[in-house]
């Protein structure tokens, strides 16, 4: 399901989901590309949030891990690369 409002933090706090998925080198146009339009959505194993999966614009294979906010809201948590892995 694609979602109209994505929730972030602001760009610079060092705890905020825009540093942490910085971290695992996933840009904030990246994320929400992917929350438009996910190809696949899952359960993560480890947390039981879900999980949008998708290919970029640029053809870049990511997970973003997000809260669900309300029907049209979420915020992003973390997300990685899917490199070697397989889509669902």
């Amino acid at each position: 399901m694609p979602y109209v409002e994505i929730i972030w933090d602001l760009d610079d706090d060092p705890e905020g989901n825009v540093v942490h998925l910085a971290d695992h080198g996933v840009t904030k146009d990246e994320a929400a590309e992917v929350l438009a339009e996910p190809l696949a959505t899952e359960a993560s194993r480890s947390s039981g949030r879900p999980i949008a999966i998708g290919v970029t614009s640029t053809g870049r294979r990511i997970a973003v891990v997000y809260e669900q906010i309300d029907e049209v809201s979420v915020k992003p948590v973390t997300a990685y690369d899917l490199d070697g892995e397989e889509l669902s």
